[in-house]
């Protein structure tokens, strides 16, 4: 063996170089050195390693003779056995090799779970092993396996010097194991990175000393707008403006000098849209510690920083919300209010000379009132909008009773003009809506025109075809509202996304009031558009549908009402309880005032019968629709009078008006509530048709 040693110590070099250019590959590592064993030192050799799990894998053997190859790799295969064995924990504890020989001319029995000749393919060689050594394989300080070499000669033994030889090539092994499972180590951990750097939110770029990108990942490019392709090579300062551009240089320079660096900037997209971004900057080094470039990691901020935009939008909504809920709320309490003044007033004016400073007094009182119901039941519209009581509506009526608000809104810089026509067809809608869809309207053109200018408003006629404004547009007879200002006009992006909720240009602003005006509109399918241009001004265009002519309302049960006599009235504010007894009281009723609704249930359900009820609507325990429906079992064609400082808009469904009721609105008078109960129930009894003064209209 000695004359062969020089010659293998060649053959172990070249072995060590085969095994490097291998080394990437584990199977490749595994053949390689199986079959050099196997042609240095014969028969044949296998290399048995342990999984990731802890049991053996396959065997990977080669023999001189290819034919009896197979049979020897299954008589020796241990793929999933754990290394429990006695010749495993040797091998792992004593790091040495185990030597095996036969005795005589009986083949080796103590192989590691010597298989029989049953296990092999019946047609081929029974296999036969005299000899083997079984060479541990240690990687990075670990038993990984071992390297084992058999020869089937009786008699065969196996030297020193090959036993060292074999000791060497799974030295080599080895060390060509632990090199290439670092390396898959190495791609394994770069391919997390790489799909690390391609699945996060985040854009990544890498840069080099002036900013020119040398990597981008997927998400910097839909950031950036261009495919992360084209972004190689390109330098970022393209993406900045001038100042971004001298930020750029500044973080550069701190990266340069070994200072990671964090901010907000503006990125210009390819399509020339902008995105806020937070960057973050941080050196690169090589592996001799030089600077390598430059780390950026490009977070996309827009969609936080609109969404608190949208909060602070929303929070405006809910307080406009709350005002007009508090509006309401005012509002009813304040026509309790007005209803004592008025009736009060109105019972000073019947019982005083006309002449009489007493008389023009409580004229001027009753005037005021009318003034002041206008105004509250202008905010009841505004403050409860789902009251979803559609009515007909003449435009001419409509545009002069918004004619004070539209000032009001307007301040005293902006002129109004109103144009239209007597003869322009009415509209079925809800007015409060309608009214605050106007106003809205009128106060976007204010805002347009901070430095004054008029708006213009003009109602007309128009037949419509099909298909003539827009798909879903109504067709037919339309009234045709234009509203016109001088303002500073919108740029096509603007108008195009200015009827979309929370849009808004202005950022103190809920961008809320265009939105809301197209909403109500396009609820009584109506159509919106809008036509604009910078610095000329804004044009509004509404198409609403006229409202189908109908017959007057029968009125056929007023004809033969049923004369009454006795009253109940139910309100829970005793002063405006006591209010309407006066002001009916002389009329001759037999009045009976309840301040509770429980209270007026128990006096009906004991035996009262009243022949018309007087109630206020909004109560606490009951409402005066409840309570009607609670006092008509005992009397099924009880009249009902409500009252209500709401309007019968703002009350929606709570409120079902039926042929035997009616509601008359706060603050009323004597003459306003009589008339109601004359339309309501007919004639007043007998001792005022007697006598009694008729109250003042």
């Amino acid at each position: 063996m000695g004359v062969m040693a020089y010659p293998l110590r060649y053959a172990l070099a070249d072995l060590a170089l085969a095994l490097s250019r291998d080394a990437d590959d584990t199977d490749k590592v595994r053949s390689t050195a199986a079959r050099a064993a196997a042609d240095m030192l014969g028969d044949g050799a296998g290399v048995q390693l342990l999984r990731d799990d802890g049991r053996y894998d396959a065997i990977t053997y080669h023999h001189a003779d290819d034919q009896v190859a197979p049979a020897y790799a299954h008589l020796l295969d241990r793929a999933g056995e754990l290394p429990d064995d006695d010749f495993s924990t040797s091998l792992a504890a004593s790091r040495r090799p185990i030597v095996l020989a036969a005795d005589g001319r009986e083949p080796l029995t103590e192989l590691p779970r010597p298989r029989h000749s049953a296990y092999v393919d019946p047609g081929g060689p029974a296999p036969e092993v005299h000899a083997a050594v079984l060479c541990p394989v240690i990687v990075d300080n670990t038993y990984a396996g071992y390297l084992v070499l058999t020869r089937a000669l009786p008699g065969a033994i196996y030297s020193a010097a090959e036993v060292e030889l074999a000791r060497d090539i799974a030295g080599e092994l080895s060390l060509a194991l632990s090199h290439a499972r670092a390396m898959e180590r190495l791609r394994a951990s770069e391919e997390r990175y790489r799909r690390v750097l391609e699945t996060i939110p985040e854009g990544v770029l890498q840069l080099d000393d002036e900013g020119v990108a040398t990597y981008a990942n997927e998400p910097i490019g839909v950031v950036l707008g261009l495919p992360r392709a084209q972004l190689v090579g390109v330098s970022l300062r393209g993406f900045l403006d001038k100042h971004g551009q001298a930020e750029l240089s500044r973080r550069l320079t701190e990266c340069k000098a070994g200072r990671s660096t964090v901010g907000a900037a503006k990125l210009l997209r390819a399509d020339g849209s902008q995105r806020s971004v937070r960057m973050s900057m941080m050196p690169l080094q090589d592996e001799h510690g030089r600077p390598a470039g430059v780390l950026c990691m490009v977070t996309d901020t827009t969609d936080h920083i609109d969404a608190k935009g949208l909060k602070r939008q929303l929070d405006h909504l809910r307080r406009l919300d709350s005002m007009g809920q508090l509006i309401g709320g005012i509002s009813h309490d304040f026509n309790n209010l007005m209803t004592v003044v008025a009736g009060s007033a109105d019972m000073i004016a019947t019982t005083t000379a006309e002449d009489a400073p007493q008389h023009q007094m409580a004229k001027d009182i009753l005037d005021a009132v009318a003034k002041g119901r206008t105004l509250t039941h202008q905010l009841l519209a505004f403050g409860r909008t789902e009251g979803n009581r559609p009515e007909i509506i003449p435009i001419p009526d409509l545009l002069t009773d918004v004619q004070s608000l539209f000032s009001r809104t307007l301040g005293e810089r902006i002129g109004l003009d109103l144009a239209f026509g007597p003869d322009v067809w009415p509209v079925r809608a809800e007015r409060g809506p309608l009214e605050q869809a106007l106003v809205n309207l009128a106060a976007n053109a204010r805002d347009a025109m901070l430095h004054g200018g008029m708006l213009r408003v003009a109602a007309t006629n128009e037949m419509v075809e099909p298909g003539q404004l827009a798909e879903g547009a109504p067709a037919g007879r339309i009234v045709h509202m234009v509203i016109q200002d001088t303002g500073v006009g919108m740029t096509d992006e603007t108008r195009r996304r200015a009827l979309e909720p929370f849009f808004t240009t202005r950022p103190t602003a809920a961008g809320l009031g265009l939105a809301t005006a197209a909403g109500i509109v396009q609820g009584i399918g109506g159509h919106i558009t809008l036509e604009s241009q910078p610095r000329m001004g804004t044009t509004v265009h509404l198409y609403l549908p006229a409202a189908e002519e109908r017959p007057a309302p029968s009125i056929d049960r007023q004809l033969t009402p049923a004369v009454i006599g006795r009253v109940l009235i139910v309100e829970d504010q005793p002063e405006v309880g006591q209010l309407v007894q006066r002001l009916i009281e002389p009329a001759g009723y037999e009045i009976t005032v309840a301040t509770d609704a429980l209270q007026a249930v128990t006096q009906v359900a004991s035996g009262a019968q009243p022949d018309l009820l007087i109630t206020d609507v909004v109560m606490p325990a009951m409402t005066g629709p409840e309570l009607a429906a609670a006092l008509r079992t005992h009397h099924p064609d009880l009249p009902v009078l409500y009252m209500s400082g709401y309007t019968a808009a703002s009350l929606g469904p709570q409120l079902h008006l039926d042929a035997n009721s009616m509601l008359v609105e706060k603050p009323f008078t004597r003459s306003t509530l009589l008339g109601a109960i004359r339309t309501l129930c007919g004639p007043q009894p007998a001792r005022e048709q007697a006598g009694q003064p008729e109250a003042a209209g």
